[in-house]
């Protein structure tokens, strides 16, 4: 089966996703994500620029082979940009060839290795009473797990609290500038989850992300103090390119530690899962090779008994998160699955499978990975540039986003 073209999509409905098609010589074509919030143009340009040549011709079975030719064909290698766009040409294949074979993507995998994909939901407030509010709403929809995240008195634009109900970080134009206080949030932590199990009790999953805000020693403080909440995870505590600080959080909390949703390559969290530094990784489909990488990812996490727990935001399009349910539903060594719902236009440009039923994704039957793109309403809704916030402390010094 040969590969016979292949085009690049960007669209904005709602937030910029980047799509790549590939097409065959037996009327199939497969798709896959290939955003990169921020830096969309980038992949776009080295998709249509530099892979796309390479495509065509090759037998589209060849989905290892591809992958290798991608990765290792390339001197400059690793790195977001290249990895993103690996991953769309990785899920796309495995797309086709699940096609093919007239199976769910899932079942190619190796079958599934559970009922459904345990998902968590998004709660956020402008202080705790709303937030605990917000929790409730997601528990009574069914959820088993929620992100839990708060404003904080004396702070505006604190990360993780949107406008109204949603939460969506990006913004049209050039970067917001938020003010981030490490010491108003290590004494306001605590009191938000206090709030929420004496509410709800420790029925609930609740999760915590900190977003990179933390040093090592203030994460096994912020860790430490959690600890009577019985958190899920607490997420991305300290920046991970040094992967070693990770030990110095693990000697002082016993509080669970997730990280990897910017993580690119198996490299990138190999010290985390060999020496347990983590019990998730956050590693997902289109930022770390497609699913062919992941695979790797998962396997070596296994022999340590990390679980997944892959990143499902809303700047990954509905293809990705097609595709991570069907691996979600493989992967024996599954955690839990980040979810938030995407608008109702990203909905119709992407029609899809996957349904939400009581705490539970389940990626559907239909072959390959369940996800389409309607490419004539796709062209109604032009790329608009559009950044994450960055942080600066109160003294205007830039910190991590």
């Amino acid at each position: 089966m040969k590969i016979t073209g292949a085009s690049v999509i960007v669209t904005c409905p709602g937030r910029n996703f980047v799509t790549l098609k590939i097409v065959t010589d037996q009327g199939l074509y497969g798709i896959g994500d290939a955003t990169l919030n921020g830096r969309e143009l980038a992949v776009a340009s080295y998709l249509s620029d530099h892979v796309i040549p390479c495509l065509i011709g090759r037998d589209a079975h060849q989905i290892e082979d591809i992958w290798q030719y991608l990765y290792r064909g390339a001197y400059w290698r690793r790195g977001p940009v290249t990895m993103s766009a690996i991953a769309a040409v990785d899920t796309a294949l495995w797309d086709i060839k699940a096609k093919a074979a007239g199976l769910p993507l899932y079942q190619l995998l190796g079958g599934r290795s559970r009922e459904g994909v345990m998902v968590y939901g998004h709660a956020n407030g402008a202080d705790i009473a709303e937030t605990v509010d917000r929790v409730g709403a997601y528990l009574e929809m069914g959820y088993k797990a929620v992100r839990a995240q708060s404003g904080i008195p004396g702070l505006d634009g604190v990360y993780g609290i949107g406008k109204g109900k949603s939460y969506e970080p990006a913004t049209k134009g050039l970067p917001q500038e938020t003010i981030w206080s490490t010491e108003a949030y290590l004494d306001f932590a605590p009191k938000l989850f206090d709030a929420l199990r004496t509410k709800y009790g420790f029925a609930p999953h609740l999760l915590h992300d900190v977003h990179h805000r933390l040093t090592p020693i203030e994460a096994a403080r912020l860790g430490k103090s959690l600890e009577p909440f019985r958190l899920f995870w607490m997420e991305d505590p300290t920046p991970a390119e040094n992967q070693e600080a990770f030990r110095l959080i693990r000697q002082h909390t016993v509080t669970p530690l997730a990280v990897g949703e910017v993580f690119n390559t198996i490299w990138d969290c190999k010290s985390l899962i060999e020496e347990q530094l983590i019990d998730y990784i956050r590693t997902t489909v289109v930022h770390a090779g497609g699913i062919t990488h992941l695979r790797r990812i998962a396997d070596l996490a296994a022999l340590y008994q990390v679980r997944t727990g892959s990143h499902g935001a809303t700047d990954l399009s509905p293809v990705c998160m097609g595709a991570a349910l069907h691996f979600d539903l493989w992967v024996p060594n599954f955690g839990v699955q980040e979810y938030m719902a995407h608008a109702d236009e990203t909905d119709a440009v992407f029609p899809h499978s996957y349904r939400f039923e009581d705490g539970f994704m389940h990626p559907g039957e239909t072959p390959g990975h369940g996800v389409d793109i309607d490419e004539k309403l796709a062209a109604r809704f032009p790329y608009q540039p559009a950044y994450l916030p960055v942080a600066r402390l109160r003294d205007g010094t830039m910190w991590n986003w």
